[in-house]
């Protein structure tokens, strides 16, 4: 009598099961379901894991899911497949090449190299490398796993004189004990990684290098010096086309380009990361508060101003001296030293402690504009995206933990009407839970972070888990808007502290005449002043709507000659509250045109010359509507009034 095959039986994402011969690979449960899709497969989920498709599927009882090209995570797998392409074609083309790592990343990849010397890759050089991934494309090449005791890895790549990798593996070794390491071969090319990866090159259908740039080994200005080239991979060449048209609409929206042109801000290298803003960039910094202070007359904040430098020991107190003093600024006098504030609680909690407080306060909401300055490395500054100095519109508010599902409830509202106003209505919230580096007890954080999710829930607000990218202090709620290009950017934020009422022993009298703890909620409607700036630049490609253009409007005087009424109207315009600037250059009229629509993209052009100045009008022209015709100064402010009042 034969003996029974032994079988094992996975659960499908439907719910149905599948039987499947013991030792069954990812590859062997795609076949069995249908040829389509055993063709389609690139990889296997198992109980929520990412894996080869010729793993070995484990024992009865797992979930599994076949990964194919409509699947989310898709793209990022082939383009982890297409970096290691890239480090192929690269060692290839430029024998004696140090590979160090190729991750995938938002919209694409890199790989960090360390060339020979007298090698110095350039943008000129892509297309050559380009073109030698596309042969190993071509060539339909395998990837292949196997698994090797960390002792014979070391001897490859040093063999290899691959220092790099086996520097990895002996900190794989330290930090983690293992005993050994995957490698993944697609040709004759051999990496350290521990995957996943697709069945073969060929699944790689466009794919296209954009940039060279520096950068240090494990991010240390100490270490070696790198080369790291960018690119991406996508399933298709419209998919691609489509990428780099985006690509293109993002270079001409870049904030760095309009915020000088538009006279908003300036970059220099005597500050690095620390944003000059010009005259027209103030004022719409100052527009931004404006809308902010608004929200907060209607919801009860008190405002305060604290000192940007303290002494160091309040740093202790707080926290931020453990969690997170390599990203903070000292200084010395005699022999005190201090620091500039990266974060404006402490001062916040100064501040309350300064007085007694009644339960009958609370909530106590108290906000700042803050400026703050982080300590970020040079190289991953980034206009005013990324920077060292900037101002937050922060709060802090002081409740009990009965009142934080209704504070929470009214900052998420206060959010929603803020990013409205700036033409934002697509957003996504995030709830992010305790970090590895943190702070306070198991019991605290779990308690805060139930009473965010509560919060949330009694809103009917989705909201998705972000695990361990909670502030050092406690959990967090982010908030991400989309920008006209689809891309998502994360600025307010609302947190919730058990920690520093306690560092700072901050207590109020309660009703029954005792002492006790009030909770701490830190919240940011935009986040970054800065930051937010320069996302409404991108946002709007430098083409405010009227209510937020620095300048509502130019005159343009036809010819010199008319460059004093066109003063007098410039004058008479500002004083009925327009935002009004002027074009008095000796150039035609045309051209003054054509600049104040390409160059400044003002809301509204007035032309004036004989007529006008006869009848004390300007000639109207609209950047969304065209020609409006002549009107009196009181009408055309009355217009630009109205605009700002709808907006």
């Amino acid at each position: 009598m034969e003996a029974a095959t032994e079988k094992t039986t996975v659960t499908l994402p439907d719910g149905k099961p599948l039987e499947l011969p013991a030792g069954a690979t990812g590859a062997d449960a795609a076949a069995a379901i249908g040829p389509g899709l055993a063709k389609a497969a690139l990889a296997i989920k198992v109980d929520g894991e990412l894996r080869d498709l010729s793993a070995s599927l484990p024992a009865d009882g797992a979930e599994v899911a076949i990964l194919t090209d409509r699947d989310p995570e898709a793209l990022e797998l082939i383009r982890h497949d297409a970096a290691h392409v890239m480090a192929e074609a690269v060692v290839d083309l430029y024998p004696g090449t140090k590979v160090t790592i190729g991750p995938p990343i938002e919209n694409g990849f890199y790989y960090d190299f360390e060339f020979p010397p007298g090698t110095k890759i350039t943008e000129e050089d892509l297309p050559k490398i380009e073109a030698a991934m596309q042969e190993h494309i071509d060539a339909d090449e395998e990837f292949s796993r196997r698994d090797v005791p960390v002792a014979e890895a070391i001897e490859l790549f040093r063999g290899e004189d691959q220092g790099f990798k086996v520097e990895l593996i002996e900190d794989l070794v330290r930090d983690e004990g293992v005993e050994t390491v995957s490698l993944y071969r697609n040709g004759p090319f051999e990496d350290l990684c521990r995957g996943p990866h697709g069945p073969s090159t060929a699944r790689i259908k466009a794919i296209k290098l954009s940039s060279v740039a520096g950068a240090y080994w494990r991010g240390d200005e100490q270490r070696e010096s790198l080369t790291r080239i960018y690119g991406t991979a996508f399933f298709s060449k419209k998919d691609l086309e489509q990428h780099l048209e985006r690509l293109e609409q993002a270079k001409e929206r870049d904030h760095r380009r309009l915020g000088p042109q538009l006279g908003l801000f300036m970059l220099r290298k005597e500050a690095p990361g620390m944003p000059f803003w010009l005259p027209n960039g103030t004022t719409m910094l100052r527009t931004i508060e404006t809308e902010v202070r608004d929200q907060l007359r209607k919801r009860g904040y008190q405002e305060i101003a604290t000192p940007q430098v303290m002494d160091e020991s309040l740093w202790h107190r707080s926290g931020h001296w453990d969690n997170y003093k390599d990203d903070m600024y000292f200084m010395e006098d005699d022999d005190r030293r201090y620091a500039l504030r990266p974060m404006n609680c402490p001062g916040a909690c100064l501040v309350y402690s300064a007085d007694r407080h009644s339960y009958r306060e609370l909530p106590l909401r108290l906000a700042e504009f803050g400026r703050v300055s982080r300590n970020e490395r040079e190289g991953v500054l980034h206009g005013l995206l990324r920077v060292r100095a900037f101002t937050q519109d922060d709060a802090h508010v002081y409740c009990t933990e009965e009142q934080i599902p209704a504070e929470v409830a009214s900052i998420c509202e206060a959010i929603d009407e803020l990013y409205g106003r700036f033409g934002f209505e697509d957003v996504h919230v995030e709830l992010s839970t305790r970090p590895e580096k943190s702070m306070g007890s198991e019991e605290q954080w779990t308690k805060a972070e139930a009473a965010l999710a509560e919060a949330l829930e009694s809103q009917n607000r989705e909201y998705t888990l972000n695990p361990g990218d909670g502030a050092f202090y406690g959990p967090k709620i982010d908030f991400h808007i989309t920008d006209a290009l689809g891309r998502s950017w994360q600025c307010g934020t609302c947190q919730l502290d058990f920690q520093m009422p306690e560092r700072f022993d901050l207590y109020y009298t309660g009703a029954d005449d005792q002492a006790h703890r009030p909770v701490m909620i830190h919240r940011a409607l935009l986040g970054s002043m800065e930051r937010f700036a320069g996302i409404l630049i991108e946002h709007y490609a430098g083409r405010f709507p009227t209510w937020l253009a620095p300048v509502q409007a130019i005159v343009l005087p036809i010819s010199d000659r008319h460059n004093d009424y066109g003063r007098e109207a410039h004058d008479r315009l500002r004083d009925l509250g327009v935002r009004v600037a002027m074009d008095d250059r000796s150039e035609s009229i045309g051209k003054k045109i054509r600049d104040a629509s390409t160059i400044g993209f003002y809301p509204y052009m007035l032309v004036v010359g004989d007529r006008e100045a006869e009848n004390n009008a300007v000639a109207v022209r609209s950047r969304e509507d065209g020609d409006l015709g002549e009107m009196s100064m009181a009408d055309f402010a009355a217009r630009v009034e109205s605009e700002m009042e709808q907006r």
